[in-house]
């Protein structure tokens, strides 16, 4: 019994203090309402989506000019929406997007987790052992496939990112071909500059909530006013 009236008493406190119009309850309650937000935001690019993350930002210029630094990129699973497809199939297929040939794919280099992953298009499929003839200025060399996956390159970049790049934000090694498992997905449309948002994401959040809850005081500070002059004028009548 006393386990029941103690639980009931702790919901009503939790009740109470939800429905308080004092300043803390309030904040909190602006706060959850903008996580209730993010969570449906999230859920639902995650269901129209399949993948994650959904959106990613450019960060580089190693896709000029079909992506800029501050873009923000919506990333869907690379069999939403149509197949995935390299350049040398888009040749053949027709398929374009972001003004050449293929799909432009986000993935994770050598499938590591910790770094940030980079969004280069699809050039070719290789198998394990194919060569690849490379052309860099004035010197032409021969890259071998360590595995099979896709040989990806940056529109911007002068060379595959399996040459270009020995070793990457110390990856420990030259980046390899692109396993599927790899692949977070590809990008589908991009929108200039809102990609600055997320770069500077935790500022961002930290101003909005600051905001909402000068608002929120603000308010009540004018409530509050009010509520005295009315008092005063019911004093003088």
């Amino acid at each position: 019994m006393a386990d029941k009236n103690t639980k009931g008493s702790f919901i009503e406190n939790i009740r109470a203090f939800w429905k308080s119009e004092g300043q803390i309850p309030s904040a909190v309650r602006e706060i959850a309402s903008v996580l209730i937000a993010v969570g449906a935001v999230v859920a639902v690019l995650l269901i129209v989506c399949g993948t994650w993350p959904a959106i990613v930002t450019i960060e580089s210029e190693s896709m000029v000019p079909h992506m800029n630094v501050g873009d923000l990129v919506l990333v869907v699973a690379g069999d939403r929406y149509g197949t995935l497809q390299s350049l040398e199939e888009g040749n053949v297929s027709g398929h374009e997007k972001f003004g050449m040939p293929g799909d432009v794919i986000i993935y994770r280099p050598n499938g590591n987790t910790e770094l940030h992953p980079i969004i280069h298009r699809a050039m070719m499929w290789v198998d394990k052992g194919d060569q690849i003839v490379v052309s860099s200025g004035l010197n032409t060399l021969t890259y071998t496939a360590p595995h099979e996956g896709y040989i990806t390159k940056g529109d911007n970049n002068p060379v595959i990112d399996q040459v270009g790049w020995s070793n990457y934000r110390n990856l420990g090694g030259p980046i390899e071909p692109v396993k599927k498992e790899w692949i977070i997905g590809k990008a589908t449309y991009s929108v200039p500059y809102i990609g600055y948002l997320p770069l500077n994401i935790v500022p961002v959040i930290i101003i909005v909530v600051l905001l909402m809850v000068l608002h929120e005081l603000y308010l009540r500070r004018c409530a509050k006013r009010e509520e005295e002059q009315n008092k005063l004028k019911k004093g003088r009548s």
